[in-house]
């Protein structure tokens, strides 16, 4: 009996190791992959629209390759974005190399949920503030580089980004002066 006992408990041991093993593993699957430091923008080169941040001069930022685990409800922030010729978004879109109207219902994602394309004009469901809205996927918000002329002088984006237009921010229910960071929740649709 004793050896039974013995024997249940270096198992259960083992279980218990693995499990906080495991978690660990998960906890740390994201991780900042680098730093970008910064650079002062030209004069007139970075575009403040939807109170967009620029680079300053030194600053390091972190950069990421990876993005949280998708879940039917991965957690989120959800920042605003002008994907029109002009807007704070920079040039055209990633996925299809247009520029989109701010009263349509589009997104860019984080380096990782972007998945090199992979999530490419595919629709993603977004719920927060009571509701939800479906957004089609139309380019990345790069975790991966800033601060340059490609990037409208703006710092990398966070790994855990919906950088959405508009018309998501409405159909949410947001007031306007209350646009530009919300926590939510997001799904493939």
């Amino acid at each position: 009996m004793k050896k039974f006992f013995l024997k249940a408990s270096i198992f259960l041991l083992l279980v218990l190791l693995a499990t906080k093993y495991c978690f660990k593993v998960e906890a740390q699957v994201c991780r900042p992959s680098g730093k970008i430091r910064g650079k002062k923008p030209p004069p007139g080169q970075c575009n403040k629209e939807n109170h967009s941040d620029c680079c300053v001069q030194g600053k390091l930022y972190p950069t990421y390759m990876c993005s949280p685990s998708v879940s039917s409800q991965t957690k989120a922030h959800l920042t605003i974005n002008s994907f029109e010729k002009g807007g704070d978004g920079g040039g055209p879109s990633e996925c299809d190399n247009q520029y989109h109207s701010d009263n349509t219902p589009v997104v860019a994602l984080s380096t990782g949920w972007f998945n090199k394309k992979g999530r490419c004009l595919n629709n993603i469901t977004i719920s927060a503030n009571g509701r939800s809205v479906v957004a089609m996927v139309v380019d990345e918000c790069d975790s991966t580089m800033g601060c340059d002329e490609d990037h409208d002088y703006q710092p990398p984006c966070d790994n855990d980004i919906v950088d959405a237009s508009r018309a998501v921010w409405e159909a949410l229910g947001v007031p306007s002066d209350n646009w530009g960071w919300m926590d939510i929740t997001w799904s493939d649709a």
